[in-house]
């Protein structure tokens, strides 16, 4: 998941940053982060534990509690 695909998905939920960061788990510069791709010109990646949340709560799941 690119800078601009994870930016995409929380757009295409109708999310801020804020709700974005709160439905992940994550803080709201973590958020910004992954949408600018880097951190203090360090390339920063979206994590796959991030990417499939993000897959989850596309999805409509909003919390998981086991089998």
């Amino acid at each position: 998941m690119s800078s601009s695909d994870f930016k995409r998905w929380r757009k295409s939920l109708k999310l801020s940053q804020k709700e974005a960061a709160h439905a992940l788990g994550l803080k709201r510069r973590i958020v910004q982060y992954y949408e600018k791709g880097e951190r203090n010109g360090v390339p920063v990646e979206v994590p796959k534990t991030v990417r499939l949340a993000c897959f989850a709560l596309s999805q409509g799941c909003v919390d998981y509690t086991g089998p």
